[in-house]
């Protein structure tokens, strides 16, 4: 598994003797092959933050539906104020996204793409709403065993 640090945030307490800082780390991680996982960890330090975030991704990873290098259909997701539109792109596009989506796309082993965001532009909303659309994906066979029918 890869693992990709999105976004450190920092926080500071103040106290007697100056500024106390904590920080957050949201990390994906995924296998290039239709596995992805987020994550969020947070510590007094950096590195400590990125480690439980990575192994909280490990606890939260699922699989996707892929159509060779791009996604089976369309699809829309919301997370809070933030919605994200994925549309399969013709072989030789690239995963034509913003510097958060991209790497939940890349980690997931997805090449050509095409995103929309609207709303919210927040980190850590933008990755939830495309690990939503991600889990939202169905191949022409999943749908068809679901109903019960023959392709």
């Amino acid at each position: 598994m890869e693992d990709h640090v999105v976004k450190i945030y920092r926080c500071a307490k103040v106290v007697k003797g100056g500024r106390r800082f904590r920080f957050a780390a949201l990390v994906i991680i995924g296998d290039r092959n239709g596995t992805v996982g987020i994550g969020y960890g947070k510590a007094n330090e950096v590195p400590s933050a990125v480690d439980k975030g990575i192994k909280n991704a490990h606890k939260q990873t699922f699989k996707i539906s892929l159509k060779g290098h791009t996604i089976p259909h369309r699809v829309e997701s919301r997370y809070g104020a933030s919605k994200v539109i994925l549309v399969p792109a013709s072989e030789g596009t690239g995963v034509i996204a913003g510097v958060h989506l991209r790497p939940l796309l890349e980690l997931a082993g997805i090449r050509n793409v095409l995103t929309k965001a609207h709303g919210s532009t927040n980190p850590k909303n933008m990755v939830q709403a495309g690990a939503v659309a991600l889990r939202r994906l169905r191949t022409p066979e999943k749908v068809a065993e679901l109903r019960g029918v023959t392709l």
